[in-house]
């Protein structure tokens, strides 16, 4: 007999062993942005993490350090993507959740490879004011559009996601418009809602793996 959760979606179709590596990933990938970003910002010369933003780590002689950190957090938004379409929990907004996250890891690599940030890079072409405002959508849109459907089975875990869209909303328009002074800590404030958001959804995949482990799937 299969075994159905909260939203009618049958666990047993559910494989463990992908959904706990892919949610492990998940985490591996925040890990890897936030120990990153402090490694770099400690390394960088006369870095202000209050007036300089993450950006301004990713150009200069040490810029791998924060490029690796980006690639990272991009793997880890990938495999989050990946373990969403996977264990689906909803309908057309679950799906939208997925395909948001699956651009935003896109957008995070791009980010990281285009070096367009930090150095006055104003040659050919230059997206980068485009990536942010792509990011500043997504990681609202990935958190609304899975809440309901993560709820169903998860209803702490619906919270805390509206809980972080709501703190992303209120704060990326803030980043915009504060003086260059203080811009640095309010991206460093979105980075670790983004890095919750990826953190709880990865968290409920790990524990449905393995849920569906003790249930018998392979």
């Amino acid at each position: 007999m299969q075994r159905r959760d909260a939203t009618g979606h049958s666990v047993n179709q559910e494989r463990p062993y992908l959904l706990v590596a892919l949610g492990l990933l998940g985490l591996l990938g925040c890990a890897a942005m936030l120990l990153g970003t402090v490694i770099a910002q400690m390394s960088v010369p006369d870095h202000d993490w209050v007036a300089d933003t993450i950006s301004d780590l990713g150009a200069g002689e040490l810029e791998i350090i924060m490029d690796v950190a980006l690639y990272g957090f991009a793997g880890g938004l990938l495999a989050t993507a990946l373990a969403a379409s996977h264990a689906h929990l909803g309908g057309i907004g679950w799906s939208s959740g997925v395909v948001a996250l699956a651009v935003l890891a896109g957008l995070v690599i791009i980010v990281g490879a285009r070096n367009e940030y930090g150095d006055n890079d104003n040659e050919g072409v230059v997206i980068h004011a485009y990536l942010v405002y792509g990011l500043g959508v997504l990681f609202f849109q990935a958190p609304l559009c899975m809440a309901a459907g993560i709820g169903r089975e998860h209803p702490t875990s619906r919270r805390i996601l509206i809980g972080l869209a709501i703190a992303w909303a209120v704060l990326a328009p803030i980043f915009l418009l504060v003086p260059t002074s203080i811009d640095g800590l309010i991206e460093r404030g979105l980075g670790v809602i983004a890095c919750a958001i990826v953190v709880t959804l990865s968290s409920i995949f790990v524990l449905r793996g393995r849920k569906a482990y003790r249930s018998g799937a392979v």
